[in-house]
């Protein structure tokens, strides 16, 4: 039985309609549809909500569903390949690589620290201004 099916068996054995679940959600019904009839799944934090509000854990709702977890290892995998392409990492990578290769001393030290919160923190730095600069457009 798949997310969707469970989904409706759950939410009819409580007596809610689809209204009701929408709301307790704070979704459409049309939403709650889409998830019943396997055409879309809901965010992690609806997951969490549906999880607690029917009592069973995330790993009974989504067991047998091959669809949505499949959809859950492709989304992993684009999360790891977008850490890859992260600017930051590259510019960090290489102020260590210098500091390591080219200098010695003081120097070196302060390249490689430099790399590291390069790698560490770039993008939170780069959606920090995003974020800044769309607020004060």
């Amino acid at each position: 039985m798949g997310f969707g099916s469970k989904l409706k068996k759950l939410r009819e054995e409580r007596g809610m309609s689809r209204d009701d679940l929408a709301k307790a959600l704070n979704v459409s019904s049309q939403a709650v549809y889409k998830w019943e009839t396997d055409k879309g799944y809901p965010d992690i934090s609806n997951m969490i909500k549906i999880s607690d509000m029917f009592q069973v854990t995330i790993d009974d709702l989504i067991k047998n569903d091959k669809t949505l977890q499949e959809k859950i290892k492709i989304d992993e995998k684009k999360d790891f390949m977008e850490e890859l392409s992260d600017p930051g990492f590259y510019i960090g990578m290489i102020l260590i690589l210098i500091g390591t290769l080219a200098f010695d001393g003081k120097i070196t030290n302060v390249l490689t620290i430099s790399g590291l919160l390069s790698i560490l923190f770039f993008s939170d730095l780069l959606g920090s201004l995003k974020s800044f600069f769309k607020k004060n457009g």
